[in-house]
């Protein structure tokens, strides 16, 4: 069961699910709060421990708010990109031919037909992503599969404005946020195991809690570090 309640100016979606305790979560870019409560709480109780931790929620999304922000990519000439975690230049040359990227330590070479748009040159990167990270990730998936005693049916790669990652735990499958590319590959491996672990408990539950610390114990710091680095130009929501 979810509902919203209403707190001044502030809305925060209210969800009842089988677990213990209270959790209350501001998501980031934007501060969007989510309460989960144990399904026999009484909205008023919820809305009760929700102004109690006013506080809290907007110091949260105060440092949501002034978290940097990357500029539009216009894909032009010297823009900087990034590659899992490192700054690239990029060069930017018109041949008639197949479009194609190369990479060296310091520049992302991009060559694309001429006339052609910024939605092209955006398009063409993204597929270069997908290619790297279908490199990468089929390995992490494997390794993890053993340690948490889970099978990934399958794996999909997509834009997400939404989350990092997703886990159908019926299907078996995750979903990833291409922008994952762009970050420390350590910062993808956490969002593939947090996503599996989702096989083994679907919700955000103690339990689940208590299996990233078994398995993953560093999570906290890797999903700060995932929230304090430069979000993209779109409006993005978890």
């Amino acid at each position: 069961m979810t509902t919203t309640i209403q707190i001044g100016e502030l809305s925060i979606r209210v969800t009842k699910k089988e677990i213990k305790h209270v959790h209350l979560s501001v998501h980031p870019p934007d501060g969007r709060v989510t309460l989960v409560a144990p399904s026999e709480t009484r909205l008023e109780v919820a809305r009760a421990y929700a102004i109690s931790k006013l506080g809290w929620i907007r110091a949260q999304q105060e440092k949501l708010k002034n978290q940097a922000r990357e500029t539009p990519r216009q894909f032009i000439e010297r823009e900087s990109h990034y590659l899992w975690g490192r700054r690239y230049l990029l060069t930017v040359i018109e041949l008639d031919k197949k479009p194609c990227i190369k990479l060296d330590h310091k520049r992302i070479t991009l060559s694309v037909r001429p006339g052609s748009s910024p939605e092209k040159h955006a398009d063409v990167i993204h597929a270069w992503h997908k290619s790297l990270l279908h490199k990468v990730v089929p390995d992490i998936i494997v390794s993890w599969e053993a340690r948490l005693g889970v099978n990934v049916t399958g794996y999909f790669l997509q834009r997400m404005k939404t989350k990092w990652g997703s886990c159908n735990h019926r299907a078996g499958h995750i979903r990833l946020n291409t922008e994952l590319a762009k970050k420390p590959k350590d910062l993808l491996e956490y969002v593939i195991v947090h996503e599996m672990v989702h096989l083994v408990e679907a919700t955000h539950s103690e339990r689940f809690v208590a299996l990233l610390d078994e398995y993953y114990p560093t999570w906290r710091e890797a999903r700060a570090e995932l929230n304090e680095l430069p979000l993209s130009a779109e409006s993005w929501r978890e």
